[in-house]
C-alpha cells in the first residue's frame, strides 16, 4: 500500500442503492485506453462481495504502475466474478470509440459468472436490462469500479507491453498508445500501424498525406 493515499477515496454509496432493491451482485465496470492513437479500449467489470468491507482499491490513474498491479491481484483474489475485454482498433474504426467501448463492456459483462444484478460505472450509460447507475468519476467514488479501474488500466498495459514488441519504434510500452512525442515521432518514421485507429483524427491525417496533424493534435497523456 502507498504511504498516502488520494484524499478521495471511493466507499459503497452507489452499490447500496441498489442493495437497497435486492440487487445485491452489482458489477463495476470501466474502461482503459480510450483517448489513446493505438490499441485496444479495454474494459473490465467486477463484482465484489456485497460486505461493505473497506478495500485499498482506488482509481487507477492515481496509483503508481507498482501499486496498480499488486491491487489488480488482490482484486481478482476478492471478487466473485471479473472479466475484461478489449475493442481493438478495426472494431473502434467501424463503430467509432463510443461504440466501440460499449460493445466491449456488454461482452465483458456477459462473461461474469455469477451474472450482475445491477451495474455502477464511470459514466458509462450502457443500454443493458440491468439497473444502472452511472456517475462522473465513478473510479473515484466506488469500490467496484475502482476494482474495475485496476483491472481494465493493467490489462490493456500488458496488451501494449506485447505491442510494442510486435511493433517496435513506436514506444508503446512506455507511452501506451497515447500521442507522447516519442510516439509521433515513430509515427513520422515509420508511418501508421496494423494497431492503429485510423479514424482518430492523427492517424487519418496522416494516411491523408501530412505529418503536420501529429504536432498541432490535442492529447491525452496515458
Amino acid at each position: 500500500m502507498p504511504a498516502s493515499l488520494p484524499s478521495v477515496t471511493p466507499d459503497w454509496a452507489y452499490e447500496r442503492e441498489h442493495w437497497r432493491r435486492g440487487h445485491f451482485r452489482v458489477a463495476g465496470v470501466d474502461e482503459a485506453g480510450r483517448g489513446a492513437w493505438a490499441g485496444p479500449v479495454t474494459v473490465a467489470a467486477v463484482i465484489l462481495p456485497g460486505l461493505a468491507t473497506e478495500y485499498p482499491f482506488r482509481d487507477s490513474k492515481q496509483l503508481t504502475a507498482g501499486v496498480r498491479e499488486e491491487y489488480a491481484a488482490e482484486v481478482r483474489r476478492v471478487a466473485l466474478a471479473y472479466a475484461v475485454e478489449h475493442a481493438w482498433p478495426d472494431e473502434i474504426d467501424e463503430l467509432n470509440i463510443l461504440g466501440a467501448t460499449h460493445a466491449a463492456a456488454l461482452r465483458a459483462l456477459a462473461r461474469l459468472d455469477p451474472p450482475p444484478q445491477a451495474l455502477v460505472t464511470d459514466y458509462l450509460k450502457l443500454r443493458t436490462g440491468w439497473p444502472i447507475s452511472a456517475p462522473p468519476k465513478a473510479d473515484a467514488l466506488s469500490y467496484s469500479v475502482a476494482a474495475a479501474s485496476l483491472l481494465a488500466k493493467t490489462g490493456r498495459d500488458a496488451v501494449m507491453r506485447e505491442l510494442d514488441l510486435r511493433h517496435p519504434g513506436y514506444g508503446f510500452a512506455a507511452h501506451k498508445g497515447y500521442g507522447a512525442p516519442a510516439h509521433r515521432a515513430g509515427l513520422a518514421e515509420l508511418g501508421v500501424s496494423a494497431v492503429h485507429r485510423r479514424t482518430f483524427a492523427p492517424i487519418r491525417r496522416l494516411l491523408e498525406g501530412g505529418e503536420d496533424g501529429l504536432w498541432s493534435a490535442d492529447t491525452e497523456r496515458p
